[in-house]
């Protein structure tokens, strides 16, 4: 049995206002030819499927097509669900029919339990929640209230939705899990988030691989790296494209799917790379250099887009320089200028135009800092954490 493991696609994303959509059409157009060339039995996409809870109508439009040639057109089957992004009221439709033609999608935490069944392996789809989504779901199924309310971290509900999980295991069989979580590989290793966003909204950060250690092999969404994946069999597929600067500065590995073989030799895994049709390209250099052709040249300059960032810039030689205009004149398309400016022969500052690599929680902390001086208190941060956490809910 093969399986192609990817996900957050984010269909409908921007980058700096830049529209990815042609991007995204043609990284799908690679994916379905991998899936063909390799034979696989199936794709999983492991949350994160829209950028928003309520896309707009082009970014339907597009995933629609999308789901239209790997299900119908090319039958091949879809075992997904809903990330953090989704809105998971709005893609639970359709179930009756989709289940018609092997397309499974997954949204609440109930419609975990039953795996989809096939001759070497069971496969469960547990789509993003939070414990709030536990509580909920655990208190309409007659625990107790005292221990319904004890459920307050990502951490114990998941325990009990796996223990839930495995009343089910087929012992002759492998069992596989799709979820959307961001998963450390231990206790006392902390993980670099490279997602699109690193908020710990929900407990996102909270995870780690012991609490899966009961399956055979677990497919991630949510981090957009597959080099944050905490161990050989829980793993991170990357997202298909990059969306911001961060996941472009790591240089020399590029964006992929892997292929899951389940077979009587056990669980292999094979990445397959994808290739962008338009780069992103971070150049971190001082003004001179990035104005000198001999440098300029040597860039992609007509297949790339540009995040850059002038180092040891002086504001005070070029009052009259419109400085982005004078480098579009190289670098067709800039989707992201930044300047480090030096302050004194002792100090740098980095002034920082973008935000995006910012979780919300973040970005007010570091607002309340520009603003007073301190740092947010411990109950100020959990006030801040509650609110994002009901905000995120509210896009459900």
């Amino acid at each position: 049995m093969k399986l192609l493991h990817t996900a957050d696609w984010h269909i409908g994303r921007t980058l700096n206002g830049y529209p990815l959509l042609d991007e995204q059409r043609e990284t799908f157009k690679q994916i379905l030819d991998i899936a063909k060339q390799e034979q696989v039995d199936g794709i999983v996409i492991a949350g994160d499927i829209y950028d928003r809870a309520i896309p707009n109508p082009e970014a339907v439009t597009t995933l629609d097509e999308m789901f239209r040639k790997i299900n119908l057109e090319n039958h091949l089957p879809i075992y997904a669900i809903s990330g953090n992004h989704d809105s998971a009221k709005r893609l639970n439709y359709g179930r009756a029919w989709m289940k018609q033609s092997d397309f499974y999608l997954n949204t609440f935490i109930e419609e975990a339990f039953t795996p989809i069944e096939t001759p070497q392996a069971q496969i469960f789809l547990l789509p993003f929640f939070d414990p709030m989504d536990a509580r909920t779901y655990y208190g309409h199924h007659d625990m107790p209230n005292e221990q319904v309310q004890e459920i307050k971290t990502i951490s114990q509900a998941m325990n009990l939705v796996v223990a839930d999980m495995k009343k089910n295991f087929d012992p002759n069989k492998k069992h596989l899990l799709v979820t959307h979580f961001a998963v450390t590989p231990n206790q006392d290793t902390e993980l670099e988030l490279t997602s699109e966003t690193n908020s710990k909204v929900g407990g996102l950060a909270t995870l780690t691989s012991d609490e899966f250690s009961d399956f055979d092999y677990v497919m991630l969404g949510h981090i957009h790296t597959r080099f944050a994946s905490p161990t050989d069999n829980i793993r991170y597929s990357g997202s298909p494209v990059k969306f911001n600067v961060k996941e472009a500065r790591i240089k020399n590995k590029g964006k992929g799917v892997d292929i899951v073989t389940i077979d009587d030799n056990g669980i292999n895994r094979e990445f397959k790379p994808l290739t962008p049709k338009t780069d992103l390209i971070v150049l971190e250099e001082d003004w001179d250099t990035l104005c000198d052709e001999k440098f300029y040249s040597q860039q992609p300059l007509d297949s790339a887009w540009f995040a850059i960032t002038i180092k040891n810039f002086d504001p005070s030689e070029h009052v009259h320089t419109n400085i982005r205009a004078k480098l579009q004149k190289h670098y067709k398309t800039i989707v992201e200028l930044d300047y480090q400016v030096k302050a004194s022969d002792n100090q740098i500052q980095t002034i920082n135009t973008n935000i995006n690599d910012l979780s919300p929680e973040e970005t007010v902390d570091q607002f309340f800092k520009t603003i007073t001086g301190k740092d947010l208190s411990n109950q100020q941060k959990t006030l801040v954490e509650n609110i994002f956490n009901e905000v995120e809910r509210a896009r459900k």
